[in-house]
């Protein structure tokens, strides 16, 4: 794996955003797409229990109790603008985003090196596994509705920042393990973001950066953490039996 050579591992845990799949799609394409969505969505279908419930989240997060539809859509607006990773959010999006791949409005994007590899990976036994901090809802369709079709089968569980955690503290990353039911040091992480990767070390997970041309953490400082700019640089080494 990298230039220090394969590794053994026991599962992967993906990141999606800037990692599989490219920054500027979730941000140019799934976040208008749910933006021009909110008000229909608040308005409509507030009573459902996983709207009322992020709507709840919503008003608790800012202090305001009695916060109407407009002044929640008002908020998750500038949280998107801010690009902040609050659970609500990510779950009111994950409810739209997930619709609007069912209808085939939206399709996901991979890169192209990354399929292929996951495939095989899968092929070799090595289950994988997802902690985004989109909502469950949201990778799930992500995965179900890839140019190459359903990818569902190749990934054995979904994590996000509300049955996990946030993704830079370590605290999150021994809650996956746990679940997952693997030794931390049997894990490995593949993300673009340093202070993710930092906080998987910190949990004692293998943790590798994924570096690629454009994305926004392209130049940041990975530290001692080995790097690839693909996947198809990773290599893992034949699983122990034991």
């Amino acid at each position: 794996m990298t230039e220090h050579g394969p590794v053994s591992v026991d599962a992967v845990v993906l990141d999606i955003e800037g990692t599989t799949s490219a920054t500027g799609f979730v941000v140019d394409v799934l976040y208008p797409y749910a933006r021009e969505r909110f008000g229909d969505l608040l308005a409509s279908r507030g009573a459902e229990p996983e709207v009322a419930r992020a709507v709840a989240q919503v008003r608790a997060e800012i202090g305001e109790p009695a916060a109407d539809a407009a002044r929640v859509e008002k908020v998750l607006g500038e949280w998107v603008d801010a690009d902040r990773k609050a659970t609500p959010l990510k779950t009111l999006q994950g409810i739209l985003w997930a619709e609007g791949f069912a209808r085939g409005e939206l399709v996901s994007h991979f890169y192209p090196d990354v399929i292929p590899v996951l495939r095989r990976w899968h092929a070799d036994g090595v289950p994988l596994y997802v902690y985004s901090s989109g909502s469950v809802s949201a990778q799930r369709a992500w995965f179900a509705h890839s140019a190459e079709g359903d990818l569902l089968d190749l990934v054995s569980g979904l994590y996000d920042t509300e049955n996990a955690g946030p993704k830079q503290e370590a605290a999150s990353y021994r809650t996956i393990a746990s679940s997952i039911g693997v030794d931390p040091g049997r894990l490995l992480f593949l993300s673009d973001r340093p202070g993710e990767l930092d906080a998987a070390r910190a949990a004692g997970w293998r943790a590798v950066g994924v570096r690629r041309a454009g994305e926004p953490y392209a130049d940041a400082d990975f530290g001692d953490h080995p790097q690839v700019p693909a996947f198809s640089g990773i290599t893992l080494a034949a699983r122990s039996s034991s």
